[in-house]
């Protein structure tokens, strides 16, 4: 916690901080939701409404107005391809808020690298809950309404949380990499938006990897969300188990991605009271 101490950068301080600081976080999570409310007369039920309000607006716009269809052989209704469709937004979603957020949280936290000891590592944890906290609220959503609208949801849905889990050290990875990178290039903050938008069109976000060429299916894959969406849709939707081998391979490469960005991290810290 100290920035003049030697910096401890491995796996075991990635977690053991986490640990140590898991209060805090909670504290601080907790301030970052309730603030984004706050002062609106509604408060925190907008978390409920907003997704329920943008589920409405998928169906509409891409079943009516420009009457696509889910191609993979079985027929959907408006509502069938409004929830696939949503489950890819909420995925994306999540990533999209702590990559875009990432690279102006040392900046934008400048007291508590100049005048405080404070765990400035536990910053992208905070966005990361935060993030959390509204995903699973436009879950709750989905699942409402699937179970409104087609009639049950299936028993493999219970395996969401061990799909979805893989994405936090992946996601963290990222944020870790450009906070700290963006205290020093302040440019990346105006890239972001571009890259996660990208992210959500080469991603099976608003169509299925089945309608792409074969040739090109594999590409899609670079893409972090692309398998985690797609075995989120095989759980809720399909009723099938996820490919356990591929969700090992995903996990492993999520951790090397959380530690390479804890590492670059805490070796680049003692450079921010410098800067900012």
């Amino acid at each position: 916690m100290n920035p003049h101490s030697p910096a401890h950068a491995g796996p075991s301080e990635m977690v053991s901080s986490f640990w140590r600081n898991r209060q805090l976080m909670l504290q601080l999570t907790r301030r970052e939701v309730l603030g984004r409310y706050r002062g609106s007369l509604m408060g925190l039920a907008w978390s409920f409404f907003n997704p329920l309000l943008m589920l409405t607006v998928y169906t509409f716009v891409f079943s009516v107005v420009f009457k696509a269809l889910w191609r993979t052989g079985e027929p959907t209704s408006r509502m069938q391809f409004a929830l696939v469709l949503f489950i890819g937004v909420i995925v994306h979603g999540l990533i999209a808020e702590v990559v875009n957020q990432a690279p102006g949280l040392i900046l934008g936290n400048a007291s508590y690298v100049k005048r405080v000891i404070f765990p400035l590592e536990i910053l992208p944890w905070v966005v990361l809950g935060s993030a959390l906290f509204h995903a699973l609220i436009s879950l709750m959503v989905l699942l409402i309404a699937q179970l409104l609208f087609n009639g049950g949801i299936p028993a493999t849905a219970s395996l969401l949380p061990l799909v979805l889990l893989p994405l936090v050290p992946m996601t963290m990875g990222f944020a870790w990499l450009l906070a700290a990178t963006g205290v020093f290039i302040r440019d990346i903050a105006q890239v972001t938006g571009i890259i996660t938008t990208v992210m959500m069109f080469l991603a099976p976000v608003f169509y299925p990897v089945t309608a792409l060429p074969e040739q090109y299916r594999k590409w899609l894959y670079l893409n972090p969300i692309t398998y985690i969406i797609e075995q989120a849709r095989a759980v809720l939707f399909a009723g099938q188990q996820p490919n356990w081998i591929g969700l090992g391979v995903y996990s492993i490469v999520a951790l090397v991605v959380a530690g390479a960005g804890f590492w670059w991290f805490q070796m680049t810290r003692k450079g921010f009271a410098d800067v900012v």
